[in-house]
């Protein structure tokens, strides 16, 4: 809680400087409240319920010469209850910031400071780039968790952009990480997005200082606790007809350790397309590779996954499903969902069927509970 409170009154003195210099401000309140309610029918029987209220405070001001200044408040509160054979085995409930950040912008130029979302690449179900977010493609919210720091990016006549970035104060992991970062380290890296015949390609760079001291027993660690981490993206996507996109990421670390592979490469390749079938079915698919290894072209230990997602809207509702195969364990992952909108009202019913020890999506928190069979119901209204 004091974290929070220092972290608003750093916010407000950034702020109110840059309201008394308007001549008149916007200001919009909006917000999400959900609850639900999951089932997973193992054994034995566990249930989890709980409900999600996230407000979030806008304002800004634009002037005539298309300079802008806006900015976003915004905080996560839970409560959420687990249960085994209906006897209730534990709580959780808090208050964090969600969003936290100031922006000024022009129609070519934006620079953004504070807690914020970063996310860039092509692949939308399985993403090597998911490197500063925990975007679920499960999740109809796509919430997430935001990063520190100070992003600017820049927009070319030609439809390039480039990004700089400095990140600091971030120490849990977060997208592929599986050691947290020095939290008073500085991380900073790029991006460089071209536009290229019927598509765009693009190249990032990342550095870090991962931790791992609370990661291993000091007996385990040979050498320094922390150690640098670098790594380099490359991304495509081209409307040929079906959308084609190719992702891949390789991270690089001096990390000493038995538990970790200095070399992780991730890959993805996809397709999607809309067929004109009644009110239009939407069908997209991805395969995706994983491995870890000592050196940079041996082929080590991998993960390799195909993914397929099907949505069709039915007048209000609407119908999707996700499917993945794991080439490796030879197993399927099926997840529907089931979807009706109502005003401010969005309904949603899950049905999952997937093995009982989860293999995929094992940097996101929750996956216990979509492991086996089971049902889950999540009521959202928006204001």
């Amino acid at each position: 809680m004091k974290n929070l409170k220092l972290n608003i009154s750093f916010f407000l003195s950034l702020m109110l400087p840059l309201l008394h210099a308007q001549d008149s401000t916007f200001l919009k309140l909006k917000g999400q409240i959900d609850a639900y309610s999951g089932l997973n029918f193992s054994n034995p029987l566990q249930w989890q319920t709980g409900a999600r209220f996230i407000p979030s405070v806008s304002f800004g001001k634009q002037w005539k010469n298309n300079l802008k200044f806006d900015s976003e408040i915004s905080f996560n509160s839970n409560l959420d209850y687990q249960f085994t054979d209906w006897k209730n085995i534990g709580s959780d409930y808090g208050i964090k910031p969600y969003r936290l950040w100031l922006r000024l912008s022009t129609k070519r130029f934006e620079i953004r400071a504070g807690l914020q979302k970063i996310n860039f690449g092509s692949a939308s179900m399985l993403r090597p780039l998911m490197w500063f977010d925990q975007i679920d493609p499960r999740d109809p919210l796509q919430l997430t968790p935001g990063v520190y720091g100070l992003l600017g990016r820049y927009y070319f006549q030609n439809n390039a952009n480039a990004w700089l970035w400095v990140l600091w104060g971030n120490d849990k992991t977060i997208g592929w990480e599986t050691v947290p970062t020095v939290r008073k380290i500085p991380e900073f890296g790029g991006r460089m997005q071209f536009p290229v015949s019927k598509g765009e390609v693009a190249v990032s760079y990342h550095h870090r200082t991962a931790d791992l001291t609370g990661v291993l027993n000091p007996a385990e660690i040979h050498g320094a606790t922390t150690y640098p981490e670098d790594r380099i993206g490359l991304d495509g996507k081209w409307d040929l007809g079906p959308g084609v996109w190719a992702e891949y990421s390789l991270t690089h670390s001096t990390l000493d350790s038995a538990y970790f592979q200095p070399w992780t490469k991730l890959f993805t390749l996809g397709i999607d397309y809309t067929f004109s079938l009644g009110n239009g079915l939407y069908a997209a698919s991805e395969f995706f590779r994983y491995s870890t290894a000592g050196e940079i072209f041996d082929a080590g230990l991998n993960k390799t996954f195909s993914s397929l997602t099907v949505n069709y809207p039915v007048g209000i509702n609407k119908i999707g499903t996700i499917i993945y195969y794991d080439w490796i364990d030879r197993s399927w992952y099926r997840f529907i969902n089931l979807q009706r909108q109502s005003d401010n009202w969005t309904y949603y019913l899950f049905l999952f069927w997937n093995p009982a020890k989860f293999a995929i999506y094992n940097n996101i928190s929750g996956n216990n509970m979509f492991s086996g069979k089971g049902i889950q119901f999540m009521a959202v209204f928006n204001f």
